[in-house]
């Protein structure tokens, strides 16, 4: 039980969540990126790219998307550098200072950084095409809470992706995994972020969250259609995606693609 009561202890308070995250990723964010890259061998960089082939599949070039909890806008990039783009995105996060870093990768591209809570939204209902987070649920303060919001600025038919860290369930790869995950790199990025807790917050924030299937049914809830997620790499992260009912019809349920 001694790494459960280590991960429990880096976990904020749920009323002080909001504001520990905000500060934990301000004071990263000059790291971020390289971190994020050199800890999991820039394999990130392809599931971002997954992420949105997945929100945009089906798309006819324009439209006006979100990419929530954006951090340093790799997603936001994704997508207005792909070809033939002629939409829009608004990158969102709550952490000023990670968008600041980011401010010279979407140069000359179609994106407009917003300083914003996603538990509060500053857009009217119905505001977007699509949205994505990646990495970002996981801390939010009120899970139900911010999928609510989530759906609420998505137009009808408009469709919602979530790239987010989960644990395998295979439990050779689970155990390999927590030594990588729990020991190695809060080592690493305490040294090279020079913050005591991020990375290790980080570990104890994926434990506590909810699974694949648990995620989905909860998507269905706030309202979306047509649930399915793509586990990967055996399930150290996956892809939620569902779609807002464009005809107010019934959800068709969850499919699990693993």
């Amino acid at each position: 039980m001694r790494d459960a009561r280590e991960h429990g202890s880096v976990l904020p308070a749920p009323a002080e969540k909001a504001r520990s995250v905000r500060r934990m990723f301000g004071d990263i964010a000059h790291r971020y990126d390289l971190l994020n890259h050199l800890l999991t061998l820039n394999i990130d960089r392809r599931w971002r790219r997954r992420a949105v082939d997945r929100l945009l599949e089906g798309w006819r070039g324009g439209g006006s998307y979100l990419d929530a909890c954006a951090g340093t806008m790799d997603l936001a990039v994704e997508i207005g550098r792909r070809d033939g783009f002629d939409g829009f995105v608004v990158a969102s996060d709550f952490a000023w200072p990670m968008l600041e870093h980011g401010r010279e990768k979407v140069r000359g591209l179609p994106i407009s950084a917003a300083c914003g809570d996603a538990l509060r939204l500053p857009h009217p209902n119905a505001a977007f095409d699509g949205a994505i987070v990646g990495f970002g649920v996981r801390n939010f303060a009120d899970l139900r809470a911010g999928l609510d919001e989530l759906v609420r600025v998505l137009a009808p038919g408009g469709r919602l992706v979530i790239l987010e860290l989960s644990i395998p369930a295979w439990r050779p790869l689970r155990e390999l995994y927590f030594l990588y995950f729990t020991r190695i790199l809060p080592w690493i990025g305490r040294r090279i972020s020079g913050h005591e807790t991020a990375y290790s917050y980080l570990p104890a924030s994926v434990r506590e969250f909810p699974p694949p299937e648990e995620l989905a049914t909860m998507m269905t809830a706030a309202g979306l259609a047509d649930l399915r997620f793509d586990r990967l790499m055996n399930g150290i992260a996956a892809i939620h995606v569902g779609d807002k009912p464009s005809d107010g019809g019934t959800l068709r349920g969850m499919i699990d693609r693993g």
